[in-house]
């Protein structure tokens, strides 16, 4: 079974100026599309042909693992953000981010502070535990919740390629400094299927249909000052819609 690059859910040039067209074309139509061609190439001949995507992920080990995770993580990733989007989390979301980090600011700081001190080359994921409770998570490479019994309700990518074209070197400019961070999560936290069904072709996104009750996740910037721009001075709206 072959898998195929899912299309963006919006247009490359959507989140400019936080995000480049630019960024997209090397980032989705080269990075994210040579991680799907070499599973292809890898899982050729080998149990994992026919399997779907998520399976895949949980089962494989080196290089068809490191290329599937990466080609899901990606999926998910670009399903995180979306024009004009935000909000602040409502009911039990709301109601975990509090338990957890007593305040939605604090949760906000929390979130930047982990994204920028992940080291090297990886992701950080906002999970939701088997206790209901909520968690913000480091993972290197190609690390995905989807291997560890966490459901991922948000995630920004920390790999260089994920910023350089925009903003070189400075991570921090990326995900933002703590104090500008301003995601907002809207508007409930459930039980979440992937936005990816392992009922469909491996590789293709539902893009949370009406029918699949789900979330989607959303990232936007803002810049609160003419010398603070990018998701660099804050990745600014993360919100979670609930699709139904």
């Amino acid at each position: 079974m072959e898998h195929t690059l899912p299309p963006l859910p919006y247009p490359m040039d959507a989140l400019a100026p936080q995000l480049s067209k630019e960024t997209f074309e090397y980032h989705y139509g080269k990075h994210h599309k040579a991680y799907v061609d070499n599973l292809n190439n890898l899982q050729k001949g080998t149990e994992f042909e026919s399997m779907a995507l998520e399976d895949i992920v949980k089962k494989a080990t080196g290089g068809v693992y490191n290329n599937a995770a990466q080609t899901w993580n990606h999926t998910f990733f670009w399903n995180c953000m979306k024009p004009h989007g935000g909000g602040e989390p409502s009911g039990p979301l709301a109601d975990a981010i509090k338990s957890k980090w007593s305040s939605f600011a604090a949760f906000k700081e929390a979130f930047a502070k982990s994204a920028v001190g992940n080291f090297g080359s990886g992701w950080t994921w906002l999970v939701k535990k088997a206790d209901g409770s909520v968690d913000i998570v480091n993972m290197g490479a190609a690390g995905t919740p989807l291997t560890t019994g966490d459901t991922p309700l948000l995630t920004i990518d920390v790999w260089e390629h994920a910023y350089y074209i925009d903003y070189r070197n400075a991570r921090p400019k990326f995900q933002g400094a703590p104090r500008n961070l301003l995601p907002a999560l809207m508007p409930r936290l459930a039980n979440q299927p992937s936005f990816i069904s392992s009922t469909k072709r491996t590789g293709e996104s539902e893009q949370c249909p009406s029918s699949v009750c789900g979330f989607m996740l959303a990232i936007l910037t803002t810049l609160p000052s003419s010398a603070m721009k990018a998701i660099a001075s804050g990745i600014r709206v993360f919100f979670i819609q609930k699709h139904c």
